[in-house]
């Protein structure tokens, strides 16, 4: 959580962390040059440049799979969370191979004739007539503006300027990007002669980010239930959530809320909406006794929603009670930062649960 601009927010964990990561991608791209340069018999071979610009790109592919591929499965499995809550050092780390695959390209191909680099990338390649000769190096450079963007307002300071609606909408335009990196890739293989990228790696791509990000909404653990504001509601079978996890409720024409179980049984309520980037806080799960956004770790204190001191967000909470019973939830939220105690159930819960 950020309470000051800094450059750059790093704590061990998150060292550790990029250490690995770029250990890990100069592997890849070291073991990427190696084995597609002994693949091509010898006259045939590209030359060291090419293998680099290639693996580059390959490298950077796989990495934008893996990041598209984070959200969703931190839904099926909270194992995967340590992952999502570093994701944007991984989506810096990204952009900046892409970076270098998209300027070594640029060069390498459209530096040496009578037009600048960038216009000869958009006039000088292919034709749209037909799908085999279709320009496929201007959609990787929309594709690597786009990621510039992000790169370049992914840190807390422009999610506070922009505002996290705004932010929000600009990041969601990796999905954009992503298409076209997919057209990309489909495009080069297919007018390269022999291809380097067999044709159904887009195809085995596309179904593999759409199938989890389909698989996470449909199968995810959240409950999800649609209630009237203002009113009492009985939380369908409390005994069902998990100890350290939440369950999400729809009020309608307003927010979720996101009520969570704690080791010690109690339940509390907050708003479902993180204050730093609008994430869905009942996706994530509580750590040290803190309510944990599963997409950056902003935390927040379940009895009052504040988070804890020194920073200063706060989130809405609600009333929750017990009758007969029944856990049930006032739907009236109250002003962020209002403490209510935490409720438990008697006598109610299985230990075995």
């Amino acid at each position: 959580m950020s309470h000051g601009y800094v450059p750059v927010q790093w704590n061990q964990n998150k060292k550790v962390y990029d250490i690995i990561l770029w250990l890990a991608i100069v592997a890849a791209i070291a073991l990427n040059v190696v084995v597609s340069g002994a693949s091509v018999p010898a006259p045939l071979a590209p030359s060291d440049e090419i293998l680099v610009l290639r693996a580059l790109g390959d490298t950077g592919f796989i990495l934008l799979n893996i990041i598209l591929a984070i959200g969703p499965l931190a839904r099926l499995n909270k194992g995967f969370l340590p992952l999502l809550y570093n994701r944007r050092h991984m989506g810096v780390s990204f952009f900046i191979i892409v970076l270098a695959h998209g300027i070594f390209a640029l060069f390498w191909y459209h530096g040496f004739g009578v037009q600048d680099p960038i216009t000869s990338v958009f006039t000088s390649q292919g034709t749209f007539e037909t799908v085999s000769d279709y320009p496929f190096q201007p959609l990787g450079f929309v594709a690597l503006l786009i990621f510039f963007l992000m790169a370049a307002t992914s840190h807390d300071f422009w999610n506070a300027v922009l505002g996290p609606r705004f932010w929000k909408g600009l990041h969601m335009l990796v999905y954009v990007a992503y298409a076209l990196v997919l057209l990309h890739l489909a495009l080069g293989a297919l007018q390269a002669e022999p291809s380097r990228v067999p044709n159904w790696v887009p195809f085995v791509s596309l179904v593999w980010v759409g199938g989890l990000h389909l698989i996470s909404t449909f199968a995810g653990k959240v409950d999800l239930s649609k209630v009237d504001s203002g009113e009492w509601v009985e939380v369908s079978d409390p005994q069902a959530i998990e100890r350290g996890v939440g369950r999400v409720i729809e009020i309608k024409g307003q927010e979720r809320v996101a009520i969570f179980r704690t080791e010690n049984d109690e339940f509390g309520a907050i708003s479902n909406v993180c204050r730093h980037q609008a994430g869905p806080l009942g996706e994530g799960c509580m750590i040290d006794g803190l309510v944990t956004c599963p997409w950056h770790g902003f935390q927040y204190q379940l009895e009052d929603g504040a988070s804890p001191p020194p920073f200063e967000e706060k989130v809405a909470t609600y009333e929750l009670k017990v009758e007969n019973g029944s856990l049930l939830l006032n739907t009236t939220a109250l002003p962020p930062g209002t403490p209510r105690p935490l409720v438990k159930l008697a006598n109610q819960i299985s230990e075995a649960s």
